[in-house]
């Protein structure tokens, strides 16, 4: 009588925490994942990852690429959503090293998207660094391991073409639009 208790109890327990189990949101992104991608994908699960779009890789050969292979998500209307670089060039068992976020539907969990400003980014996340670029800046959050890429146009023109200025965050105004943002791991 006390073992047909228990088997029950653990088929109860089981089917409970099957049933619970909340689904992964496809456009949520967190610390390890990207909507389904998470930290440890590997090349070869890209097609399974995203079974309802288009993966394309390309492989980018010239002195200012490094012989890198890019991996490209199209959603079924064509509009891209994703630019995966893997760690290691093709390499069907390397996990990615880097995201391009280009679809406004991929989220943080607090909410950012492509659509957010620069404002949005320190409402809801410490900013570890900014760096100045030739064309850009690039706001570095190490709390969801992403930067976000904002185009130095949306700068103060004393900012726009100074390389060498060391750019703070209360220079940068809170409606600078984000140009796309990346995750790293």
């Amino acid at each position: 009588m006390y073992m047909k208790k228990t088997v029950f109890s653990l088929v109860f327990i089981s089917l409970l925490c099957i049933g619970c189990k909340k689904e992964q949101n496809p456009f949520q992104i967190g610390k390890q994942h990207v909507g389904l991608l998470t930290d440890s994908t590997q090349v070869k699960d890209l097609k399974a990852v995203f079974a309802n779009d288009s993966v394309v890789s390309r492989l980018l050969d010239n002195e200012f690429t490094f012989n890198r292979t890019d991996i490209d998500v199209f959603d079924k209307s064509g509009n891209k959503l994703l630019t995966l670089t893997p760690k290691t060039v093709q390499d069907s068992t390397s996990t990615i090293e880097t995201i391009k976020v280009l679809d406004s539907r991929f989220k943080t969990e607090k909410g950012i998207s492509t659509n957010s400003t620069f404002g949005d980014i320190e409402i809801h996340y410490k900013i570890s660094s900014i760096q100045n670029t030739l064309k850009n800046i690039v706001v570095f959050v190490n709390d969801i391991n992403a930067f976000f890429t904002i185009s130095k146009s949306e700068l103060p023109a004393e900012l726009q073409f100074d390389t060498n200025a060391k750019i703070e965050a209360v220079q940068i105004p809170e409606k600078a639009k984000i140009k796309y943002f990346m995750i790293g791991w």
